[in-house]
């Protein structure tokens, strides 16, 4: 018994099962099943270990460029340590507010990141807490938790399934799946069939897989499987055995710290060695040292990392407010990277919810057409419908959910049916007390059809609805428009003909017979099945959502491919496919088989045009999602069931379904869907997007102004001029000038065409000319600085009682903060003028900037403020000179827009760029 988890029980008889357990259909004894679950262990699967807030905290301060601002506040404490006659004394305020900046960053990351996990607890199920069982030739309840393999279960209507079980016998019972194998629609059970080692495990009817629903009716079977040995157990464990990765947003601020920290390195040397080889440089060693590490930090913008942590923050909470329940930061943006979206298709792009779309009754057939339900009361009434909706009412056993209007408990095909009936004003269980049930047949799969006896206004009249071919043998007549005639094999043939056409669309088919009888039957095996008159048919499927095809349309515009993965079979996935406009002249089909028979090398082939994947296993899903990340793809998957999990954690950004989806699903997902709607991701894609767009504003906004800081020290040096700004005036402009408006440019508006140009696939920030941007804007601010000491140091100007050193320092620093100010302005758009805004106002970055200015004005102007930062005031015609030089770059980067416009009109066929 050491094995018996791993054997293919569904290819033995449930005598076989019972002799490999050593059990019996009088259950096992009390000690015995002590005994195996003492060697089992029990029936739950092993809990994930939440994430603790020390491992949240370190991999917020653990990427490259919180590293290296961490170098630069240890640098900053080794300067202030160090003797006065080295340069000592210095750096502790900049180490204090490095240390600060970094604290923020942890803190907004790990912060949103408990409340979506704190979120996520809160959308958990509850799951099956007992288990009826039979022990000691007894039946008791016993936590569910504590069933064994080998023990007796039995399972009854609404039920959750506790184990793996095979079943030995059954009442016409059928299991909702859909959670672990993708069918949409109820399976029914056959305990006593035996079926092959390879078949499917949406196709195993012997079987009652764990976590799985009873719809309804009720059934006995041994467990075979618990806990981690069950096939939900053994998808969880595929959950553990995936790795963590890297999401395209912190791969590509790696990028960017990477590219700052080698120019800050090439700085550093080169002042360091022209210092030592220049004889017109008189600095000591270590100040030569000092410099060129002071001007290597510099080139990293300080509050790149917060600032990016804010951005992705506001983008969760815009999300939130669109129904994306984001679990962290980074996922944000990644879905804007996005180039493919595989989805589910039950609950995602259908509604989840069996519907009656097409019926045919009387002329119907004759013409060879059915007829569309949606508004069909208003356009032929109900009384050319009367029989047909009298067997919709009254044949099944579902009925409508008092806590949810609009919703049925039950079966979803007889669900279907009592809401079709309700279109046209017959609420099923009044209609029922009006015609009370006398007598029924219920459904079996051997029949493949239900009957039942009214008692109605004409008499007693039987109803029979099932599987149309199994339906037509039993009728002698048939309805028309003028009335019940005898029924001919042409007759028989047309209907079949239509109701096949029907299923060709991947509809369900229902056909629909009555017969009057005289009294009840006696027995429950009498034959009342004969002699009867077929009253119509309806197709029910489960409908695509209607808002589904413009958010795919937006998809496609967009460059992003979405591709279909369900358990379902192949007709109902195309079917379901075409409508929603998924599938496109040149696309394929791929079942679960042919995917079986395909290499790694082919699936990569035929991946990339392949946009319907059906009748899949979870193992496959798995295997879709890693062909698509190996051929270069961004891919987003959602899912709401079990099976669904290992693809979701291997995905670049797993999509949970909030309502319909299980905890596992949840647990192993990136962002929840709490409407379980496919357009809900259109949103959040166009956010990711947004976010990225501002991301990269916001370096180029920092870079650039960092740029002109490392230049204007740099070359000052080179010129051999004194120091033109101090330390301490670079990080007061990195942190509190230029921070705001960053931040407010993270929530700029998303540009006009942001889903109308594909998405992004280079690994860094820095593509399509952000570099050249970047430096020219640089040197644009670096000129005005440059101006502005050079006109302090050289120009006969007022320099109003001060030394014209400090003036000079003066000027440019306040030239360096008012400039890259303005610039903020520039950044809202790389071609669109700051005057004719092409996304909209942003009233934050106007106050940001006011805010900003109102911290340049108190260092300046405030007694005492100004001496600690080595300020003084100024005459008059300095600050015009200062106002001059501070709005050149906005002119500057103005006229560059005016001939890159131009640029780009004399070359209208391409495609405007992401960053546009």
């Amino acid at each position: 018994m050491e094995d018996q988890q791993q054997r293919p029980w569904h290819a033995m008889s449930y005598r076989q099962a019972e002799e490999v357990l050593k059990t019996s259909e009088e259950g096992l004894s009390d000690e015995e099943a002590a005994a195996r679950l003492q060697k089992y262990g029990k029936n739950v699967l092993k809990e994930v270990k939440p994430k603790s807030v020390w491992r949240m905290i370190w991999e917020q301060i653990s990427d490259i460029m919180v590293i290296i601002l961490f170098l630069a506040m240890i640098f900053s404490l080794v300067m202030y340590f160090l003797p006065e006659d080295m340069g000592g004394g210095e750096g502790l305020p900049e180490a204090i507010v490095i240390l600060c900046v970094i604290v923020l960053n942890a803190s907004v990351g790990v912060i949103q990141e408990k409340k979506a996990a704190d979120a996520l607890e809160a959308l958990k199920n509850m799951t099956a807490p007992n288990a009826r069982v039979l022990r000691n030739g007894e039946e008791s309840v016993v936590p569910a938790s504590e069933l064994v393999p080998g023990d007796i279960v039995y399972l009854e209507d609404g039920a959750i399934v506790p184990a793996d079980i095979r079943i030995i016998n059954d009442n016409n019972m059928s299991i909702q799946e859909a959670s672990l194998t993708g069918e949409s629609v109820p399976v029914p059970k056959d305990g006593p069939t035996v079926l092959p080692e390879d078949a499917p495990l949406g196709d195993r009817v012997n079987m009652a897989f764990s976590s799985s629903i009873v719809m309804y009716g009720n059934a006995v079977g041994i467990v075979v499987g618990t806990g981690m040995n069950t096939e939900v157990g053994k998808i969880a464990d595929m959950l553990k055995t995936q790795d963590d990765f890297q999401t395209p947003i912190k791969k590509k601020l790696n990028s960017v710290g990477k590219i700052l920290t080698l120019v800050g390195v090439i700085v550093c040397v080169a002042i360091m060695v022209i210092g030592f080889l220049d004889t017109r440089v008189h600095r000591e060693w270590y100040d030569l040292v000092f410099l060129g590490i002071s001007l290597a930090i510099s080139i990293i913008p300080e509050g790149l990392p917060a600032t990016a942590t804010i951005i992705m923050a506001f983008g969760v909470q815009r999300m939130a407010k669109k129904n994306a329940l984001v679990k962290s930061l980074p996922a944000v943006e990644t879905l804007g990277s996005a180039t493919v979206v595989c989805c589910d298709k039950t609950g995602t792009l259908t509604l989840n919810k069996m519907t009656v779309t097409h019926v045919a009754v009387g002329s119907d057939f004759e013409m060879g057409m059915t007829t569309l339900t949606e508004n069909l009361k208003d356009k032929y009434g109900r009384n050319i419908y009367q029989d047909l909706l009298d067997a919709c009412a009254l044949c099944g056993n579902a009925h409508m959910d008092p806590d949810r209007p609009g919703e049925t408990m039950g079966d979803p095909t007889e669900g279907a049916l009592i809401l079709f009936a309700d279109k046209f004003g017959i609420n099923s269980e009044d209609y029922e007390d009006e015609h009370p049930r006398m007598f029924e047949q219920p459904f079996d799969s051997d029949r493949k059809r239900m009957t039942t006896l009214n008692q109605m206004s004409e008499g007693l009249v039987a109803y029979t609805k099932g599987a149309v071919d199994e339906m037509l043998p039993l009728c002698t007549h048939y309805l028309t428009s003028n009335g019940v005639r005898e029924m001919t094999d042409v007759d028989r043939r047309k209907i079949l003909d239509l109701c096949n056409n029907m299923s060709k669309n991947a509809l369900r088919v229902l056909g629909f017979a009555k017969r009057k009888l005289v009294k009840v039957p006696e027995n429950e095996t009498d034959d009342i099945e004969f002699d009867m008159t077929f009253v119509g048919a309806v197709g029910m499927i489960d409908p695509p959502r209607k808002e589904v095809i413009g958010a795919v349309e937006t998809c496609h515009e967009a460059g992003i491919r979405v591709i279909m993965i369900t358990g379902d079979h192949k007709v109902t996935a195309l079917a379901i496919a075409k409508q929603l406009h998924i599938f496109r002249k040149g696309n394929t089909v791929i079942t679960g088989p042919e995917l079986d028979e395909m290499t790694d090398e082919q699936l990569d082939e035929a991946v990339k045009d392949c946009v319907v994947f059906a009748r899949v296993s979870p193992s496959d899903k798995l295997r879709i999602i890693k062909s698509l990340k190996r051929t270069g793809e961004v891919a987003a998957m959602t899912g709401d069931g079990v099976n669904d999990s290992p693809a979701l954690k291997e995905a670049d950004i797993g999509v949970a379904m909030g309502i319909t989806g299980t905890d596992v699903a949840k647990e192993a997902a990136d962002m929840i869907l709490l409407d379980d709607n496919f357009t809900t991701i259109e949103h959040a894609i166009r956010e990711g997007r947004r976010v990225y767009r501002n991301i990269q504003k916001v370096i180029q906004f920092l870079v650039a102004g960092n740029i002109s800081e490392i230049l204007t020290l740099f070359l000052a040096f080179i010129f051999g001029w004194e120091d033109p700004i101090l330390a301490i005036h670079v990080l007061l402009i990195n942190l509190a000038t230029d921070s705001l408006p960053a931040i407010a440019l993270g929530v700029d508006p998303a540009d006009r065409n942001v889903m109308k140009v594909p998405p992004v696939k280079s690994g860094t920030l820095f593509e399509k000319g952000v570099i050249i941007r970047i430096v020219v804007h640089g040197l644009f601010i670096t000129a005005s600085a440059l101006s502005a000491y050079a006109v302090a140091e050289l120009a006969p100007i007022n320099l109003n009682g001060n030394e014209r050193h400090e003036v000079a320092m003066t000027m440019t620093f306040m030239v360096l903060a008012l400039s890259q100010l303005v610039h903020a302005i520039n950044q809202r758009s790389n071609y669109d003028s700051v005057f004719r805004p092409g996304q909209g106002h942003n009233h934050f970055l106007y106050g940001a900037m006011a805010a900003s200015l109102a911290i340049v004005a108190f260092v300046s102007f405030v007694p005492g403020i100004m001496d600690f930062f080595e300020l003084v005031y100024l005459d008059w015609s300095c600050y015009l000179i200062v106002l001059a030089l501070a709005v050149f770059p906005l002119v500057a980067v103005e006229i560059t827009k005016v001939f890159m416009r131009i640029w780009k009109k004399m070359h209208t066929a391409a495609q405007p760029d992401l960053a546009d």
